[in-house]
């Protein structure tokens, strides 16, 4: 079982903890449990139960006409107004209910939905990217288990690994050719599996190392295959310093190559990079880069 301070309900749902205190008193919406020293927590139901009032009130409807509702009214009145919103945190929120219960039917649903009103592309960058990063938060302090983040990882990686198979061979001419790899102890590739995908619909080639890949073998392959760019995606919470060094140590290796370095790490590098390597924030960039320059 589960237990959220009131901080991670803030977290999770976005409403101030202050305001659910208030509805707590007013509505008796929550029933916090407490623990032996007296301190308050929350089970998998109240952040359930939150979840679909946040997506509620942010399609306009007032809590007290909320609270008059059933749970399944109000999951009734959720997919009514799903159906014909694009509601990204809405979306979200969802995805996050069907994590806590560990629900794939949902979870497909969802995503079915989503590819079907704005496309792969847009899902993952506008509901994957900030769901992940929302539960990467909550993973690193102890507030989901990792069997909960382990399930939808898992689900998610299926469904960018049959997009991935589903593009053509490299296509485009003059193709590129792309080595992705993951550094040593890093193990979540979702990221790096969405550019595989970016690269295959540009019609570049890939070569795909994957989790973990010791730096001497990326310096192996790379002989062998000689690659036009690299790419790597550093996410695992670091101090920044090892992430830079990371960064100068592939650009020092090789400093013929543009190195494309994407991930939250990346992002939080604030000291100068080489010249050689390009810090990717987010899948636009890249996609303009690939338009204007390759």
């Amino acid at each position: 079982m589960i237990k959220y301070s009131i901080n991670d309900l803030e977290k999770i749902t976005d409403i101030k903890a202050h305001t659910i205190r208030i509805w707590e008193k007013r509505y008796n919406l929550v029933k916090p449990k407490r623990t032996s020293t007296n301190i308050r927590y929350y089970l998998d139901e109240d952040v359930k139960k939150l979840l679909n009032i946040s997506t509620l009130k942010r399609y306009g409807l007032k809590i007290s006409d909320i609270m008059k509702m059933d749970s399944g009214e109000i999951n009734e009145k959720i997919i009514e107004l799903s159906s014909s919103n694009e509601d990204h945190e809405g979306q979200i929120n969802n995805l996050f209910i069907s994590m806590i219960e560990l629900n794939e039917e949902s979870f497909n649903k969802i995503m079915a939905d989503s590819i079907l009103k704005i496309g792969l592309e847009k899902t993952v960058m506008y509901i994957l990217y900030p769901f992940l990063e929302k539960i990467g938060i909550l993973w690193q302090v102890g507030s989901i288990i990792p069997a909960q983040e382990h399930f939808i990882s898992s689900l998610i990686r299926q469904k960018l690994i049959v997009a991935i198979d589903a593009q053509a061979k490299a296509s485009k001419e003059h193709a590129k050719t792309f080595l992705l790899f993951l550094p040593e102890d890093e193990l979540h590739e979702l990221g790096l599996l969405f550019y595989n995908y970016l690269l295959r619909k540009y019609g570049h080639k890939v070569i795909y190392l994957g989790q973990t890949t010791p730096f001497e073998d990326l310096i192996k392959t790379q002989k062998i295959v000689n690659a036009d760019f690299l790419l790597t995606h550093l996410v695992t919470a670091a101090v920044p310093y090892k992430a830079c060094e990371y960064i100068e140590n592939i650009s020092k290796t090789f400093p013929d190559k543009t190195i494309f370095v994407t991930g939250k790490q990346a992002c939080d590098v604030k000291s100068d990079t080489p010249k050689n390597i390009m810090i990717i924030r987010n899948s636009n960039e890249f996609k303009s880069f690939l338009n204007h320059y390759i």
